[in-house]
């Protein structure tokens, strides 16, 4: 197997959805809170990029050997195009989630038995993603689940890193009590929103391009419900709403003036909506959904980097 074909195998190119939070919720610490810890920093990002991957390969894992199609398994799945051994396949999962689970269990010696509770959240759901008896990629909630996982959940777990106090779990007279600092929290999922609006919209892009073929191997997915033509509305709808959750974050003093900036790309985004109304084609107009996840995470995580910047010149 070469190293090309590892990283086909973890779709490298698809880690930035995962990043882009990450960044975003480094510098929302720094912005919000004036803080930052470079060794969680570095823990995190190996755990988080291991994680990733892993969950990856075992959804390509999943859907080569669940797969009703010798056309499928053979020329459209990197398993069957590259002729991985599946033995190899087993053994890459596995190596990968050592790593992440090593460093993930460095990063609970670090901040606390409360970013345990979190991670094992994350965990199962990655792995019940993918695996299992139904699992969720199989559903018409993988649009939600990734959106939120990723979109919101890294964001908030990047941020608690630098910020334990934002979540508190204490044992007092036996009994157990959860600090949570509400208004904080719910700060950060609104500033979160548009991750979550951009992923969610990666994965339902991909899912109306994969429609006939998701029914041939009994994967029924949210445009196999609500048919081809309200997922599109849909994915229109949900990246203009990203433009207004940036705008009431701004407006709230949640995120500083510069952010709009992430308005100026909203030309570009109505350019590619309109093009994915038009033809819905896996090898042509999928990669629209991608540029629009990079042209918007880029800017918004660029925006608040200069806001941060411009918090310490200023």
């Amino acid at each position: 197997m070469s190293f090309k074909s590892f990283l086909k195998l973890v779709e490298i190119q698809t880690k930035i959805a995962s990043m882009f939070p990450f960044l975003f919720g480094t510098l929302f610490a720094l912005y919000r809170y004036g803080s930052i810890n470079w060794v969680n920093f570095g823990v995190m990002f190996l755990s988080l990029l291991t994680f990733d991957m892993a969950t990856t390969t075992i959804n390509n894992y999943v859907d080569y050997t669940k797969a009703k199609s010798d056309e499928f398994r053979n020329h459209h799945n990197i398993i069957g195009v590259a002729e991985v051994p599946l033995g190899l396949v087993r053994f890459i999962i596995g190596a990968l989630l050592i790593v992440a689970i090593t460093t993930g269990v460095l990063l609970v010696s670090q901040v606390g038995l409360v970013l345990l509770l979190l991670g094992a959240f994350s965990f199962f759901v990655g792995i019940f993603y993918t695996y299992g008896p139904i699992p969720i990629s199989r559903m018409p909630l993988g649009e939600i689940v990734s959106g939120f996982m990723m979109g919101f959940v890294i964001v908030y777990l990047s941020i608690y890193i630098h910020n334990p106090e934002l979540l508190v779990v204490e044992m007092l007279g036996g009994d157990l009590f959860v600090s949570v600092a509400l208004i904080e929290s719910l700060s950060i999922f609104l500033v979160s929103a548009p991750f979550i609006c951009l992923i969610s919209n990666l994965m339902l892009a991909n899912n109306i391009c994969d429609l006939e073929q998701d029914i041939t191997n009994s994967r029924f997915l949210l445009p196999y419900y609500i048919g081809r033509k309200k997922s599109l509305r849909l994915f229109q709808g949900v990246y203009y709403l990203l433009f207004v959750l940036i705008i009431v974050a701004v407006v709230l003093q949640i995120l500083p003036w510069i952010s709009l900036a992430t308005l100026l790309v909203f030309p570009v985004v109505q350019k590619h909506i309109s093009l994915f109304m038009n033809r819905q084609v896996k090898e042509e107009t999928f990669v629209i959904a991608v540029k629009n996840l990079i042209i918007v995470s880029g800017v918004y995580v660029l925006s608040l980097g200069m806001g941060v910047v411009g918090q310490y010149l200023w």
